[in-house]
Formats: C-alpha cells, structure tokens, sequence
C-alpha cells in the first residue's frame, strides 16, 4: 500500500509537471506567434546626409518654417555640421543615413529599445531619404526586425495612391524584412485625411475603381485620426484602422491621450485596428518658432510613462513611438548630447543619461509584451 501511495504520488506530480511544461510551451508558443503579430513599432527617418558621405547636407541644414502667411522675422535657417535645425543635437552628430555603420548602429539601437517594426518614412522612390532603404532592410533582415512603411502625402489622388502602393510593392513586397500583420503588409498612411472619402474609396473598397483590395498589393491601411467627429472617414473610406502619430499630448483629438479609450472601444466595435502614438516630449521651436505653445518638457522621462501607461491601458495591438529620430521636432529616443554653438545651448537629456530612452522604451516593451502575453492566455 506504502509503494502504490507513492507510485500514485509520483504518478500524479509526473502528470502535473507535463502539464506545467505543456501549458509552457504553449504560452511561449503563443508569445513567440503574438511577437510576429503584436508588439512596438518605431518611427524611423532615414532623410539625413552629410558631406562626407553625401557630398552634401540633407535636413541638418533645415530652413526655418513659415506659419501661414506671416513672413519669417529673423533667422532663415541652419547650415547643418554644428549648427542644426532641431532642438538637441545627436550623439552620433550630424550622419548620414547612407552609412553602413551607421546604419548598423542605428539597427542594434533600437533591437536594445525592444522594438519590433522599424516604421521607415516613404516619400517616393526618387527621394533623397529612399537610396538607403534596400540596405537597410537587408540589414533588418539580418538582426531579426521588420520593416513597414509610412506613406508620406506624395499622393494627391486614388491613382496616385496606388502608384505608391504598386511601387512599394515591386520593390519590397517580397523581401524578408517587410512586415506583415494576418498576411498583409501594414503600411501608415499620413495625412489621410485630406483626401476625399470617394477617391479613398475607389482604392480601398473591394468594389472600387481601382480596389488593391485581393491583388497581390494589397496591405493593412492605417490612417491618421486628427480632429473630432472622424468616425464616417474611417468607416466609409475603406481604411482598416487609424493611428494618432504626434507626441504632443492635446495637439489634435487623436493625440490627446483622454480620448484614447473611446477611440480604441470604437475600433473594436467596427473591426478597426487603433495604434495610438507616444513619445517622450516635442521641441521644433527652431525650426517652427511660431509652435511655442506645442513644446512639451520631457519632466526627466516622466512625460513619456504617462504616454505609455495610457496607450497601455486601452489594450491595443500595436504601440507606435515618435520617434527613433526625428530631431527636427524634438522627438527622438536616439542618444542626445550637451552641445553650445554660438549663443545656443541645445536641450539635452540629463540628468538621464544619454542612452536613457533607449533603455526606458526597452522597460516599457517589456511591460507592453506582459501585457499582449496575458491578453493572449486570457483569449
């Protein structure tokens, strides 16, 4: 009795740790399936170039930007090197997106940051900032990351938009690195809004003109949500989800992280994916010096926590961060430096260290995926 009282012991914790092993198994599974699904995409701007690499400065050397038609009164602009149109200067210093190494960098950067898309700015095969892309995505490729694209208003028309989307078809749609949500690429579309719901619907509806919708081209369409009321463009216009992109919390009603839960409780009741934006502050005031009222302090990376925490608290699929380097509006999780020139003292990040955004964007993919792993076993 004594032996089969432990046989039945034994027998019982042997079927108790299978299944602990089994439910462990299937729950990584499960992440390592969710992680290809869900996870933190990355605004990346691949628009820079320098003298050395280039022959010539691209974006460091930013003019000052009009507002309306009030005239410029004072600087016109930044000659790039030193002195740059943004409001913190990079470590790296003014680079080039068409170095290797900096692009392996800028790659090993933002695997650290926990990121899982690599969201690169699209404004057509003939811009400066595209000769890199090819490259870059090998390189992704590589190291494990994906890519995806955001369209930038290079269209003014349906046909115009599907030109886009053929071209990025032809010239990446089968390439390794290119990311796919449930079997389709998922491209950002910004500035949707200012096109027309009818011509939106000649592209994007399955019975339209000239529908994508079951070509070898069709995508994921994610449009940006600016102002209140947007709800018939998004359910009308044939676009399968809407994000908020600007890291100015109150900018626009899409952006204002209070209107976030109705947003994303819409999006579910209409099938929509909602991707809100955070960032860790916004400073373009040398660039824009008419956008004071827009500035938002960093508070030592307590203004990216909040943002977090929000997009966190209404459960989406995807969080997107502007930005990985978007220095022209302050944006940006790459490393900053203290640096004058002249009478200018850029801000800077301390008393964090310089790599503190990297890092802190790491804790919070870490906690997002907590978040996406139990919303999985929960379902």
């Amino acid at each position: 009795m004594l032996f089969k009282n432990k046989l039945s012991r034994l027998n019982r914790c042997s079927a108790i740790l299978i299944s602990l092993l089994l439910c462990s198994f299937y729950v990584s599974a499960g992440s390592a399936a969710g992680s290809q699904q869900r996870g933190l995409h990355i605004f990346y701007y691949s628009w820079y170039g320098n003298l050395k690499v280039d022959g010539q400065w691209a974006h460091w050397d930013h003019q000052v930007l009009p507002y309306g038609d009030q005239p410029i009164v004072g600087r016109k602009g930044y000659p790039g090197g030193d002195d740059i149109g943004a409001n913190f200067y990079p470590k790296l210093g003014t680079y080039s997106a068409n170095d290797e190494a900096l692009m392996d960098t800028h790659l090993a950067m933002m695997k650290q940051a926990g990121v899982s898309v690599i969201i690169l700015s699209w404004w057509g095969d003939s811009d400066f900032g595209s000769s890199s892309v090819p490259v870059f995505m090998d390189k992704a490729a590589k190291i494990g990351l994906k890519v995806n694209f955001h369209i930038e208003p290079i269209y003014h028309s349906a046909a115009e938009f599907l030109q886009v989307v053929k071209q990025l078809d032809q010239r990446f749609g089968q390439h390794p690195a290119l990311y796919h949500y449930q079997g389709k690429p998922l491209y950002y579309v910004y500035d949707s809004y200012k096109m027309p719901i009818s011509e939106w619907q000649k592209v994007l509806l399955p019975k339209g003109e000239l529908t994508v919708r079951g070509k070898t081209y069709d995508a994921n369409f994610i449009g940006l949500w600016v102002d209140k009321g947007e709800e018939s463009f998004f359910l009308n216009s044939g676009m399968d989800g809407f994000y908020s992109y600007f890291a100015v919390d109150g900018f626009v009603y899409g952006s204002t992280t209070k209107n976030w839960p109705y947003l994303a409780k819409w999006a579910k009741q209409h099938n929509k994916l909602f991707i809100p934006s955070v960032g860790p502050g916004y400073a373009d005031d040398r660039i824009r010096p008419w956008n004071k009222k827009n500035f938002r302090a960093r508070e030592s990376g307590k203004y990216y926590d909040t943002m977090f925490k929000k997009a966190i608290a209404v459960a989406p699929t995807f969080i997107g961060v502007t930005s990985f380097n978007e220095w022209h509006e302050g944006t940006q999780i790459e490393p900053a430096i203290e640096k004058q020139v002249g009478d200018y003292k850029y801000l800077d990040y301390s008393p964090l260290a310089a790599d503190y955004y990297l890092k802190r964007t790491h804790y919070w993919s870490e906690r997002f995926q907590q978040s996406l792993n139990i919303r999985s076993v929960k379902d």
